[in-house]
């Protein structure tokens, strides 16, 4: 799944400029999930745009950034990933 979700990243941060992505957003990538099993793949058939929650994964993988490999960390970084977003006076 880490891969789906990382092209939905890149497909985002292409389009935006940038990965601060609210929260709620989902993220349709385009054409299919292909060579990945589980439910993203199942969501959509081939060539119709498969949902991924971006912004939930992006929150959720922050808040466990000391678990990541590095590679995974550096995959994010090269997207020019915010570790630490401020919202409201707090850090997420």
């Amino acid at each position: 799944m880490w891969a789906v979700k990382l092209r939905a990243a890149r497909q985002f941060h292409a389009r935006e400029g940038h990965l601060r992505v609210p929260r709620k957003h989902v993220e349709h990538l385009e054409g299919s999930a292909e060579g990945t099993t589980g439910p993203a793949s199942r969501q959509a058939g081939a060539g119709e745009p498969v949902p991924v929650r971006l912004g939930t994964w992006l929150d959720n993988v922050r808040k466990r950034a000391g678990k990541l490999t590095e590679q995974r960390r550096a995959d994010l970084n090269h997207l020019g990933m915010r570790w630490w977003e401020w919202r409201a006076g707090t850090a997420l």
